[in-house]
């Protein structure tokens, strides 16, 4: 399971990326929308949540700490949930009007996705301190 933590860490940079990735296009204004371009920023700018969530993912990832990996836990879940929502927010229908989904929102929750299997399964050594202490 050594990998996953690599592979958490690796999700993190492309989810930087892809915020600024084609998210959504909307036909009836002639745009695509992205993770920091919207019309006029009615749905935010997310990028910016997400890439400071992915940052502290990759400190948090990085560290060997226990106490690292129980806050980047709840970290990967904020960091899923504002993905979800996020998905919600830029595919909706509105005024009998659907955008057409890009590859990016699809990338976005993705990614989430594999930050919260990283953080779920993290690689802490259990031997030395924490293993003598269940033993006493």
């Amino acid at each position: 399971m050594k990998f996953l933590k690599w592979l958490g860490i690796i999700a993190c940079i492309v989810l930087i990326i892809v915020c600024f990735l084609p998210w959504t296009y909307h036909a009836d204004i002639d745009k695509t929308f992205t993770g920091f371009i919207s019309e006029k920023d009615k749905y935010g700018k997310p990028g910016k949540f997400i890439i400071f969530f992915c940052l502290l993912s990759i400190i948090l990832l990085w560290l060997p700490k226990i106490s690292a990996k129980k806050i980047q836990l709840f970290v990967a879940g904020v960091l899923l949930s504002y993905a979800i929502k996020t998905y919600i927010l830029f595919t909706s229908c509105y005024n009998a009007y659907c955008p057409e989904k890009r590859y990016g929102i699809f990338l976005v929750l993705a990614c989430s996705v594999v930050i919260m299997i990283a953080s779920i399964f993290p690689d802490v050594d259990m031997t030395g301190k924490q293993k003598n202490r269940a033993t006493n």
